[in-house]
């Protein structure tokens, strides 16, 4: 009668401490670990603008970021109250802004510039490696006035056709347009809203 007398308090006191805690799972052995995002560079160039430029900005916004024309002298446009091309006094050489109707519409760079697009890209570069790097989101066409190797590589963000020589009209359309010289390198990179198709400045 003592063995059972004894085991009746084991299982009593159990019953009154609870049962053991258990820990947390342990983690999954070898479990690869989560690659930070990628952040974009925040002075690349995009569909929708160049560090503190926004595409659709009125002119006094752009002014108020980067300063007023730096040349105000030249002239940028036949009709500069319709649409004018200029560099704010603050903007990296070789960078001009488009302003058409009072609103920001295109960002261009061309030589001395140094800027970047968020691929990477800027002037100087080859053609083949851009149309590689953006495969069937490239849109390609002749140039207007220079010929082959010389091109327009289109890439349309949104509102752009996936055909060459269609012209874009919807002025939400945001897009970068490599304008690649004689010697299939880039010469002009033009970002924003349909104006990146005009082919002489203002027209």
């Amino acid at each position: 009668m003592i063995r059972p007398l004894l085991l009746t308090s084991a299982v009593l006191m159990l019953a009154a401490c609870g049962a053991p805690e258990s820990g947390p799972a342990p983690a999954a052995p070898n479990a690869p670990p989560e690659a930070p995002a990628t952040p974009v560079d925040a002075n690349a160039l995009t569909a929708q603008g160049w560090g503190p430029l926004r595409i659709g900005m009125t002119r006094a916004e752009v002014e108020a970021a980067l300063g007023p024309d730096s040349n105000p002298g030249a002239v940028g446009g036949a009709d500069p109250e319709t649409c004018d091309q200029w560099r704010p006094e603050r903007a990296p050489d070789g960078l001009l802004v488009m302003i058409q109707d009072g609103v920001l519409t295109r960002i261009s760079i061309s030589e001395p510039a140094t800027l970047k697009t968020d691929r990477g890209f800027g002037v100087g570069d080859a053609a083949a490696a851009i149309k590689a790097a953006y495969g069937p989101d490239a849109v390609s066409q002749p140039h207007k006035y220079v010929s082959a190797p010389a091109e327009d590589v289109f890439v349309w963000t949104s509102g752009g056709p996936a055909t060459p020589n269609t012209y874009v009209e919807d002025a939400a359309a945001r897009g970068v347009r490599y304008e690649i010289n004689g010697e299939g390198r880039v010469g002009h990179v033009h970002v924003g809203g349909p104006a990146i198709q005009l082919v002489e400045g203002c027209s």
